[in-house]
């Protein structure tokens, strides 16, 4: 007997929606995402399409009815609950534009749960826009299979991140003058990585660091990385010992 093709097939596209999703319940798709549906991806009525809306997981559904700039479409079943992240933060010194882009796409992708904005004495870009950053954590979890967005917080200063610290959250601070190596060092979740601007930390902000009890200075081998390459290794690392890629998650 032929098999039966999977459904939904795995060019099925995939979208976040920010409204509560239910069997049954209806969804009207308008603006950017209904002229890529309709436009790139050219859905007629019956097609699938996945959504998932941060607070009850994935949902196949079907287009209901085709408009010139809108589609709606039924929720018919739970494909997945929401995923639990492992409660891992990215602190980060927002730099130059194509570059913050990368680390918020990527960080997304590994699967932090908080993506934490920290203004240092040396960060070159002060002003964030928050949308942009939103829709790259949109984007990146539409294409990677996430159905939790990493929570985004708003730019802090690097003295009140460490005065408002949580006393039971490891921080990891990349410090390009030397540390232990982040594969050697005992910090599953709670915990957080900092990593900072592309001109480093001050000497000042360094002691501050190492005053605070929750931090231990870690390093990432022999080279200098950029601020980019080092979140993201920092991250791997850490995923690899402490979060969901032990079990094969």
């Amino acid at each position: 007997m032929p098999a039966t093709p999977a459904w939904p097939p795995a060019s099925t596209p995939r979208l976040f929606v920010d409204l509560p999703l239910s069997i049954d319940a209806s969804q009207v798709i308008d603006g950017p995402a209904a002229h890529y549906l309709l436009k790139v991806m050219r859905l007629k009525t019956g097609a699938p399409i996945l959504l998932f809306d941060n607070r009850s997981g994935e949902w196949l559904a079907s287009v209901a009815d085709v408009g010139k700039r809108s589609l709606t479409v039924l929720v018919e079943r739970q494909t997945r609950a929401i995923e639990q992240v492992p409660d891992l933060w990215l602190c980060f010194a927002p730099v130059k534009k194509a570059r913050l882009d990368w680390i918020i796409e990527k960080a997304t992708e590994l699967g932090v749960a908080r993506l934490q904005p920290v203004i240092t004495e040396r960060t070159i870009v002060e002003r964030v826009r928050r949308e942009r950053l939103e829709a790259q954590v949109i984007e990146a979890c539409e294409q990677c299979g996430r159905t939790a967005l990493p929570v985004l917080g708003e730019p802090v200063k690097l003295a009140q991140l460490l005065a408002d610290w949580p006393t039971d959250r490891a921080l990891l601070f990349a410090d390009e003058a030397g540390g232990v190596p982040l594969s050697c060092v005992a910090a599953p979740a709670p915990a957080a990585i900092l990593i900072g601007p592309e001109g480093g930390f001050t000497t000042r902000e360094r002691d501050l660091l190492l005053a605070n009890a929750m931090v231990r200075r870690i390093a990432l081998g022999s080279r200098i990385l950029r601020a980019e390459t080092a979140a993201i290794a920092a991250i791997s690392l850490w995923m690899a010992r402490h979060g969901d890629w032990t079990d094969g998650a």
